[in-house]
């Protein structure tokens, strides 16, 4: 069995059309010919076939040898291929410099649109953007402890996403970034998730002595990461979800936030159950 797609169909990858495709297949069948014997062979009426091989020429796919009659020689394969990606480098170039062209008006009118725009936004709407619960949550934690630069705080129930934020905290801990979790109490935890808790809390123990971990005494009202927390309220960004135990976390979104006074208030409550409302040790 034939397992080379149609030639025809290759070649309108090329952004030919039909009758384009067939006569140019045609030719790189056949060699040098004339075009009543293109139509004759390959069924494109005769009033269409000059149209369609002057589009090829122009192309730069095929050349035209002058006679009676004249005829057309296709390219190499190769140098159709070299040509198209041409073609395209300049179509590009020609719509490049029809947007610079557009550019001082395109930004009259619509710059101060724009900005008047962002002026009458209200400051509470850009304080969270959300991502759903899993992968997109997972990648945001993951850029959390990349661009982390004094320290990494986290509140969790069993840490279970931890493989998936492992190499991320690995290069975290090398840079010299302080890592601390918080841990909720086992004794408050679904049975089924108590294992993987103990499991993590070995993994770190063994693997990460650096970071600092305990248990809260009570359920949390909130779980998430968040970094570089300061009391000017400058710095820092979050990820966290809010508890909805009667909601499965796929369901779910979780908040992300830059702003720089809310991080310093997670940060505030973190210390206080850290301190007054943890302990230490599960023995």
């Amino acid at each position: 069995m034939d397992s080379h797609p149609d030639p025809t169909d290759l070649l309108e990858e090329l952004d030919l059309k039909e009758y384009e495709a067939t006569a140019l297949a045609h030719l790189l069948r056949a060699g040098r010919t004339t075009a009543p014997d293109i139509a004759e062979a390959t069924g494109i009426p005769k009033a269409r076939i000059y149209g369609v091989l002057e589009s090829l020429a122009d192309y730069g796919f095929i050349e035209v040898i002058p006679g009676r009659p004249k005829q057309y020689q296709p390219k190499s394969p190769a140098a159709i291929l070299d040509r198209a990606m041409e073609n395209r480098r300049q179509e590009f170039e020609d719509y490049r410099t029809e947007i610079e062209g557009l550019r001082p008006e395109f930004l009259d009118v619509f710059g101060p649109l724009y900005e008047q725009a962002d002026e009458d936004v209200s400051p509470t709407s850009e304080l969270f953007h959300v991502v759903d619960v899993g992968d997109p949550s997972e990648t945001e934690t993951r850029r959390l402890y990349r661009i982390a630069d004094d320290g990494v705080y986290v509140i969790t129930n069993s840490f279970a996403y931890f493989e998936s934020v492992e190499p991320a905290v690995a290069n975290a801990l090398a840079d010299g970034i302080d890592v601390s979790v918080l841990f909720l109490n086992p004794e408050l935890l679904p049975e089924e998730n108590v294992p993987r808790q103990r499991e993590i809390v070995e993994r770190l123990e063994s693997d990460y002595p650096e970071i600092d971990f305990r248990f809260s005494e009570e359920v949390l009202p909130w779980r998430g990461t968040f970094i570089d927390p300061s009391m000017d309220y400058e710095s820092g960004q979050a990820i966290f979800l809010v508890e909805e135990t009667d909601v499965p976390d796929y369901k779910r979104q979780a908040a992300i936030t830059e702003n720089g006074s809310f991080v310093a208030g997670m940060k505030r409550y973190f210390d206080l159950i850290w301190e007054y409302e943890s302990f230490s040790s599960l023995a």
